[in-house]
């Protein structure tokens, strides 16, 4: 087996990846990178019509702070005090180590980075780079990584973390295109790997992002708030959000079942044609799904889609080539007011939806045709898809998990709550990869004898080689288990959650998870990686369909992202049963729910957040201290 040793190793060559690994190399420590693939990653593939990035405000006379920000960031509910500090006092560090890396935030002819108000913020820090913010912040990290010659092993599955006394000593690896073991001894590991994107079938993660939330879980790392997750409208092939002028050019919403046959179905709601229009506008706005906004706002429209793909098994297309329900001539006036005075202003208040589209964003019409989609000509098939967990790992204030040495940041972290302001997942995992590189600088762990090194790995490799002997057969069936195990999660654990099906979808999942090495079957080396993305998913989805039961059993209440199913509650507008949820009464924000392994099944608690620490800070003993390197626990 081949066996390389660094003092830290990062996961991951997203964003929050390859600044984990500058950072620590700036500081001193021999690091190296191990991914599934250079190219692969949310973060490199995945953006929207504008894609944004929350910072402390940089620009006009707003009155902004560090607390004001952490405030706002804590007030998401759910969300851990310390955590939100750090994270608006490290964004503009941050954000400007970015730009000095060559990101083209826009300034205006005074140097300043004019800001624009974005979902639950109230200050206008939000900023964007274009639709591939994201992109371009991983391409001028990798260059930099590149420069300070960070060594990347590319084509590595980690597949678990070595443990001795609770502790990191090292990571063991698959190689994807040979199926032989490979192993890194190490003192510290920094997992950014994304969130558990392959848990859900309608999901608009890019296809090279799975996510591997399960290397922390099973080794004992602690997950908080997993049933916390956005859920949106976005395109099925290729994958990407249509929000924001994808919605406010008011295309149709066009469902039609196994005969083709098309039906306009918003009017199953909407008395008023001009209402639905109305909707449809602001879901550029609104667009991850907000329980809150279900009859007094845009998410009504999230849930249509998923009643016509989910519980009529059709399929949901956008058609941008004609108004909606045959208007020729829509008659703007009649539309809501914000809708009609922004497309006014926009001066599109004409034509089809795609020539409203062209006026209005042009670059929108040549993304889907860069990927193989006119949709001046075609129609574009979407879905109530997952897009991003807020939970993830638990991490202390510097990034730390529930084991030593090991870090998360990133999506896998869970530092964000119930809702967040969008854009701060891109802060949050530049801050966490730079604090999780400052402890680590400053407080590393030591590596273990070579010989206990030696023997902890013998062992590991030999519980996985008689894992894989069992599951290599005749035949290949990892994508069909795989396919089996998205749908169930997708189907019964996503923005409509009722306790009956979670319960059978658990029951189920545990079942496949007891079965795997019965049922799985692999004839090619090459291919074993699949396998342990098939167990990947199995189990994270039995840590998620477990904590969405533990919520159902504790509080049972609609919240943020979800709409908890209740046989008693009013049915909506005389709709269909997915109408029927209870509404949000008690207010939970102030706890975290907390999911572990316990045996071969996970157990969850729940405890107070963290509140946001008081500081009265002196500047002379904060100084001291710093000499001192006592701000490092």
């Amino acid at each position: 087996m081949k066996t390389f040793e660094f003092e830290a190793i990062v996961i991951g060559t997203g964003a929050a990846g390859y600044n984990a690994a500058c950072r620590l190399k700036q500081f001193g420590k021999n690091v190296a990178i191990v991914t599934e693939g250079v190219g692969c990653g949310t973060s490199r593939n995945t953006g929207s019509d504008k894609q944004t990035y929350y910072k402390l405000g940089l620009g006009g006379d707003s009155p902004d702070s560090v607390y004001k920000m952490a405030e706002n960031l804590f007030a998401g509910g759910s969300v851990d005090g310390d955590n939100a500090l750090v994270e608006a006092a490290l964004s503009v560090r941050s954000f400007m180590n970015l730009c000095e890396l060559g990101v083209e935030f826009p300034v205006n002819r005074y140097g300043e980075y004019v800001g624009y108000k974005t979902d639950h913020d109230p200050y206008a820090r939000a900023t964007s780079a274009g639709p591939l913010t994201s992109k371009f912040m991983t391409e001028a990290l990798q260059k930099n990584a590149e420069n300070l010659g960070v060594q990347v092993y590319s084509g590595y599955l980690a597949i678990e973390i070595l443990k001795y006394n609770n502790a990191v000593c090292g990571l063991l690896c698959i190689e994807k295109e040979s199926g032989e073991f490979a192993a890194f001894k190490c003192a510290d590991i920094v997992m950014c790997t994304g969130g558990p994107a392959g848990i859900y079938a309608d999901s608009v993660y890019p296809e090279g992002h799975t996510g591997t939330t399960s290397l922390a879980l099973l080794a004992g790392a602690e997950a908080q708030n997993l049933t916390e997750w956005q859920y949106g409208l976005a395109s099925i092939n290729p994958r990407w959000n249509v929000s924001g002028t994808y919605m406010q050019v008011l295309p149709r919403f066009v469902s039609v079942d196994e005969n083709g046959n098309e039906y306009e179905f918003l009017i199953d709601f909407f008395t008023d044609k001009y209402e639905a229009l109305s909707a449809v506008f602001l879901k550029g706005y609104q667009w991850p799904f907000d329980s809150k906004k279900v009859l007094e706002g845009s998410s009504i429209i999230d849930l249509l889609v998923y009643r016509e793909c989910v519980l009529k098994s059709r399929r949901v297309y956008l058609d941008f080539t004609k108004n909606p329900f045959d208007t020729e001539n829509i008659e703007y006036k009649k539309l809501s007011t914000e809708a009609f005075e922004y497309l006014s202003k926009a001066e599109a208040c004409f034509g089809t939806p795609i020539e409203r589209l062209n006026k209005m964003n042009s670059p929108a019409v040549e993304l889907y045709k860069n990927k193989g989609v006119d949709i001046s000509k075609e129609y574009l098939e979407i879905a109530l898809c997952a897009q991003h967990n807020n939970g993830g790992i638990a991490v202390d204030m510097w990034w730390q998990t529930s084991i030593k040495g090991l870090f998360a940041a990133g999506e896998c972290a869970g530092t964000h709550g119930i809702t967040r302001p969008g854009g701060s997942a891109l802060n949050a995992g530049q801050v966490g990869s730079l604090r999780a590189a400052q402890y680590i600088s400053k407080n590393g762990h030591s590596f273990i004898c070579s010989e206990i090194f030696e023997s902890i790995l013998s062992k590991a490799e030999d519980a996985h080689k008689k894992q894989l002997d069992k599951v290599i057969k005749i035949y290949d069936n990892l994508d069909e288990l795989i396919e089996k195990g998205q749908r169930r999660m997708s189907d019964n654990a996503s923005a409509i959650r009722n306790k009956a099906n979670l319960e059978k979808a658990l029951r189920e999942t545990e079942k496949d998870l007891n079965a795997l090495c019965d049922n799985a079957g692999i004839i090619e080396k090459s291919k074993l990686y699949r396998y342990y993305k098939l167990k990947d998913i199995l189990v994270t989805g039995q840590a998620v369909l477990t904590a969405m039961l533990d919520y159902a059993d504790t509080v049972g209440e609609t919240r943020g992202s979800s709409l908890c199913y209740d046989e008693k509650g009013q049915l909506r507008s005389g709709l269909e049963e997915i109408f029927r949820f209870t509404e949000e009464r008690r207010n939970t924000h102030a706890m975290v729910q907390e999911t572990m392994l316990s045996g071969d099944k996970f157990i969850c608690r729940w405890r107070n957040v963290r509140p946001i620490p008081q500081n009265s800070d002196f500047f002379e003993n904060v100084w001291r201290r710093y000499r001192e390197n006592m701000n490092v626990y």
